[in-house]
């Protein structure tokens, strides 16, 4: 059926709109209106059309786009209000367009089917079919198909006579309740948009993001691999045990070694098996496709056959004699008659069965004690419906391996000695049973209800067909269990339901001897069943593990993304081949039951994971279709399946975990970075969101302080990052913990630096990668860089993840610079982090940091703590040997005191302190003696104001200031030189403090002019009616801490000092630049530390 849309078409020079209907052909042929007086907004149709502009423009992830669309331009005249959007925003009709020709066809069997015929370079474009399947053909059927199988028949049977009827029907609605819930939530994430080819794992991935997909996605490819080893086994049983039974190649001699006979069978023909059958999958899948239809209608008619059976025991129960020893089961394999002698012409003859207990056929023989006190009993094998012995299987009969099956209702006489027993030929368990264990064995039963979103690609209507098909398929298959679960308890004897190879109905199938008209019907139909079910599996697993290997999450797993060159996935298929091989060699199908449910029930868990997480997140994108699911829903539907992983086997179950966990934690780690719009990420940010609100309603505990890092770079002309040292260093002292923001600014608006903005912020994200840095990269574009880092200062961070450090480095060039705007930048920047309340850490010589592959061996750190503020001297050199770089460094603490001082009170009193603190260092007090100010120093301050002051006052031109600065630079080297041997003639008397109520009692005190120095130096606070004397006394202050601080520290790794601050009087600026350089002068690595304002180290818990 064609559907349209109206065309409106707006005339250029009318004032009204004309409603014209539009031929079908879609254009314009045929009308008598200038096509350019008009332009078609909107036409639909199923048809393929040109309509609207007919130019598309858009390039989008769900839409179709051709080259033939690029580089056309919008000639429309009427929509020129928005033709220079065009390029980035089609018109609406472009867009229905492309919706109306998309197609979502599995990118999988069908078209390597395809590339399979189409041979030769000449080949013929197909048409594309549209898909065609209904929800009967395309989800029903296959669900069906994949639900029931192995199970059903070969151990349903078995579990019911084992577990009783009422625990049977426990497990069935367990299991199924499991599934069904799954199924909801599976119904809910495959209307929520269009699933590609990938069925469950597409889903899972793009809903939970690329480490929980890959790692559900490959515990999926485990679980259905060992599946297709589950079905081997179940084809290779069904072979030898009820069909060829002649056919085995071990044989066992004595009864007690048929079970190892069995396996070892098992092992060689389940080899021969996987071969065959990969062979099969490797030649060409479509052989595969062909024959699922007839193993669909083999299971179909085994059930119908069942079912017909049951009914017919009603009335007529069919004859299959059970013999009982006493009340023991025996294996009617080796007799015919259930006697012990008979009479043969009016003499008493014995027969086979008295030959297996006895030593010789005499009357007179020595035999067995129990089969002496016993008498033999034949019972029906099947009562029939109507035989009350429904009654007698309500309740289980578990028991260790090797426990007789006996019917409880028979007289029984015991016998002394019971070791022989395991040599007679009685029906008895082959492994210990137990309920967790039943559960374990019988969940694959309800696994493949993944099969109808799996062929999503190949639906009509993907959004309608899969949860009604999966749901309905479900729903079918637990009434089967349900019914057969109660058909069989009242219709087959206890003893019979536990005997798993049917060794006491001569070797019958059990559930075979129930089924109309043949046993034969159920014999051959599970045969083929299981044949089915394991190339199914051989064609699915492999398919699965190259969507996962294409989409690149998994690094190492990327070989197994090639295949032949139709797409074949043949080194997938060899992969698949070798985990196979590893479930036959088990080759047990009770022991690799268990497995395969562990990787099911991990799959299941997230998809209802999934589910309950989007339902709770409400993210914009999250409208499914599907009505009928609730977040509850799927949280118990998630909190089954993890109580059935641990219910069935929780050795199994942590195993499973661990190693989901291990592959996430590798796709964390190596995989490659996708956006998917995945839930975890929308919960990332709720979580971020939530704690980000609560991070702002009080500032951090002292105990929680940690430097929060704003890492201010500057940048090459290329946009390359000028100190990357300075990342390593950042790297260093955070160690991967707290809040790293890293800034830088380019000059310009941001309307003509945008691409350069963009380029930068990579350069400096691939730094960060380099120099191991984590955190968060922010390039900003102002009209100046003194704004730009005033702005970054301030708003940097978000709510309570805000930077309470800044990190810079030192500009070294300043002397050198022909302009005075870097280093007035500096200050300004210094000046902004004091008013901000915020630590400043600037590096001097950063380019001679250590990067994060150094690792220091001897050596110190050293701490010149002049000043208290805040503690944040102590802190650093501490979290700087957390990393390994630092780790093997000692850490020393000087501090200056004064000639009225008790040093070795201080020194005392500062050891104890660090004790307090927790903190491992070695502690010196130095003392500085009063001292005449040297010639050099108050040449050095006249030539620095002499410097300043021609510079205002002359203006020079750029030349002249290189030239004068370079001669002033030359007359400082040469006074220093001269000077440098002078001795010094007195003590310099000049105290500092290393607490800070005795640096607020300090700074009360009268003290002498040499005294007052400090206390500018730190506190800049300069006397205006003796301006020149304030510089001697900084400058004298400069030099000789500079003096002790080589004298102590000049081997040292690393020297962290305290910082003065900027003078208020920006008049002083330069003087200040030349203060700090003398202070650091000889000096290798220097970080200059300067306080927030509040304590950030306690000596309290």
């Amino acid at each position: 059926m064609s559907e349209r849309f109206v065309v409106v078409r707006v005339g250029q020079g009318d004032n009204g709109v004309k409603n014209d209907p539009v031929p079908d052909s879609g254009g314009a042929e045929g009308d008598s209106i200038d096509p350019q007086d008009y332009v078609p907004i909107l036409e639909y149709s199923r048809e393929p059309n040109r309509y609207g502009d007919g130019m598309p423009k858009e390039s989008s992830p769900f839409i179709n786009n051709t080259d033939h669309d690029k580089g056309n331009l919008y000639d429309g005249k009427n929509m020129a209000l928005f033709e220079e959007e065009m390029d980035s925003n089609p018109m609406v009709s472009s867009l229905l367009n492309k919706l109306a020709n998309y197609t979502n066809l599995t990118q999988g069997v069908k078209e390597h089917e395809e590339a399979d015929d189409d041979e030769g370079p000449a080949r013929s474009k197909k048409p594309v079919k549209s898909p065609a399947l209904g929800t009967l053909i395309g989800v029903y059927l296959p669900c069906l198909q994949n639900i029931l199988g192995v199970i059903l028949f070969l151990r349903l049977t078995w579990i019911v006579g084992t577990a009783g009827i009422m625990e049977s029907l426990a497990i069935v609605v367990m299991t199924c309740s499991c599934t069904m819930l799954t199924a909801i939530s599976m119904s809910a994430i495959a209307t929520n948009g269009v699933v590609p080819a990938g069925g469950s794992y597409y889903m899972i991935s793009r809903s939970l993001g690329p480490e929980f997909g890959g790692a559900v996605g490959l515990c999926f490819y485990l679980g259905t691999t060992f599946a297709g080893s589950m079905y081997i086994l179940g084809t290779i049983e069904i072979l030898l045990t009820y069909i060829v039974p002649s056919a085995a190649i071990f044989k066992a001699e004595k009864k007690e070694n048929e079970p190892e006979a069995l396996l070892n069978n098992m092992r060689v023909y389940g080899t021969c098996c996987l071969i065959l059958m990969s062979l099969v999958v490797f030649v060409g899948v479509k052989y595969v496709n062909k024959l699922a239809l007839v193993f669909l209608a083999c299971v179909i008619l085994s059930i119908l056959a069942i079912y017909a059976g049951v009914i017919k025991t009603a009335f007529d129960p069919p004859d299959f004699p059970i013999c009982l020893l006493g009340n023991r089961t025996l294996q009617n394999h080796n007799f015919d008659q259930c006697l012990k002698t008979m009479e043969v012409d009016n003499v008493t003859v014995t027969t086979k069965l008295w030959s297996l207990f006895c030593d010789s056929p005499d009357l007179n023989a020595t035999c067995n004690e129990y089969f002496t006190l016993n008498n033999v009993t034949v019972i029906q094998g099947i009562p029939g419906l109507t035989s009350g012995v429904i009654r007698d299987n309500i309740w289980g009969d578990y028991g260790p391996n090797g426990m007789l099956v006996e019917n409880k209702h028979q007289v029984s006489e015991p016998a002394a000695d019971t070791s022989q027993d395991i040599y007679m030929p009685y029906v008895a368990n082959d492994i210990t049973t137990f309920f967790t264990l039943l559960v374990g064995i019988y969940f694959p039963s309800v696994t493949g209800i993944m099969a109808g979103s799996n062929r999503s690609g190949d639906l009509r209507d993907a959004q309608k067909s899969i949860p009604i098909g999966t749901i309905m398929a479900i729903a079918t298959t637990t009434f089967i269990y349900i019914s057969s679960v109660i058909l069989f308890g009242a219709c087959i004897e206890g003893v019979v339901l536990r005997d798993k190879f049917g060794d006491s109905v001569k070797g019958n199938l059990v559930i075979g001897i129930l089924a109309w008209p043949s046993p034969w019907v159920i014999v051959i139909g599970s045969f083929f069943s299981c044949c089915g079910a394991g190339l199914q599996s051989l064609t699915g697993a492999p398919r699965l593990l190259q969507a996962i290997a294409r989409d690149g999450i998994v690094p190492f797993l990327q070989v197994f993304g090639h295949g032949k060159a139709n797409g074949e996935p043949t080194w997938a298929l060899l992969l698949t081949g070798g985990i196979c091989e590893i479930g036959i060699l088990i080759a047990s199908l009770d022991a690799v039951a268990p497995i395969l449910s562990m990787f099911f029930l991990m799959c299941y868990l997230f998809v209802n994971l999934a589910c309950a997480l989007q339902t709770l997140l409400c993210t914009p994108n999250w409208r499914p279709r599907f009505k009928f699911y609730h977040w509850a829903l799927s949280f118990l539907g998630a909190s089954l399946c993890v109580s059935l992983m641990f219910i069935s086997s929780w050795y199994y179950a942590l195993v499973a975990m661990l190693i989901a966990g291990c592959i996430y934690k590798y796709i964390e780690y190596r995989g490659a970075e996708k956006e998917w719009g995945d839930g975890i990420r929308g919960l990332s940010l709720n979580a971020a969101r939530y704690a980000l609100i609560r991070l702002e309603e009080a500032p951090p505990h002292t105990k929680n302080w940690r430097p929060q890092m704003l890492v201010l770079l500057n940048l090459e002309s290329d946009h390359t990052v000028k100190h990357p040292r300075l990342l390593s260093f950042c790297t260093q002292l955070k160690a991967g913990k707290g809040l790293t923001i890293v800034g830088s600014v380019l000059q310009g608006t941001y309307m003509t630096k945008e691409d350069e903005v963009k380029k930068a912020e990579q350069n400096v994200k691939s730094s960060m990668t380099t120099e191991r840095t984590k955190g968060f990269c922010h390039v900003v574009a102002s009209s100046n860089l003194r704004d730009g880092f005033s702005h970054l200062i301030q708003t940097a961070g978000l709510g309570g993840m805000k930077h309470n450090t800044v990190l810079m480095a030192w500009p070294g060039t300043w002397k050198q610079s022909n302009d005075p705007v870097s280093w007035k930048n500096f200050i300004e920047t210094v000046r902004e982090t004091t008013a901000a309340n915020q630590a400043l850490l600037v590096a001097k010589n950063v380019d001679s940091f250590p990067t994060n592959a150094d690792r220091f061996g001897e050596g110190t750190i050293d701490v010149w703590w002049i000043v208290h503020d805040g503690g944040l001297l102590m802190l650093l050199p501490f979290l700087l040997r957390q990393h390994k770089v630092w780790r093997k460094c000692k850490m020393r603490i000087f501090t200056v005191a004064n000639m009225d001082d008790n040093s070795i009170q201080m020194k005392k009193d500062l050891q104890m302190f660090l004790y307090h603190l927790r903190l491992d260092a070695e502690v010196e007090v130095v003392e500085m003696h009063d001292s005449d100010i040297s010639a050099f120093t108050y040449e050095k301050t006249l030539v620095m104001e002499q410097r300043s002051q021609m510079l205002k006052q002359m203006q020079l031109s750029r030349t002249e200031r290189e030239r004068e600065a370079q001669l002033i630079h030359d007359r400082n080297t040469a006074s220093h030189a001269a000077i440098n041997d002078k001795p010094d003639t007195g003590p310099d008397r000049i105290h500092m403090t290393w607490t800070k109520d005795k640096f607020l009692s300090e700074r009360n005190r009268n003290r002498s002019e040499a005294n007052m120095g400090v206390r500018d130096l730190f506190n800049m606070k300069p006397e205006w009616e003796s301006l020149n004397q304030s510089n001697v006394r900084r400058m004298h202050t400069a030099v000789k801490l500079n003096e002790v601080v080589v004298n102590r520290s000049q081997g040292a790794h690393l020297v962290l000092l305290n910082m003065p601050g900027p003078p208020k009087n920006r008049g002083g600026d330069e003087n200040y630049m030349e203060f700090l350089e003398v202070l650091l002068e000889g000096l290798n690595r220097v970080l200059l530390v300067r306080g927030g304002g509040r304590e950030v180290i306690t000596i309290y818990s």
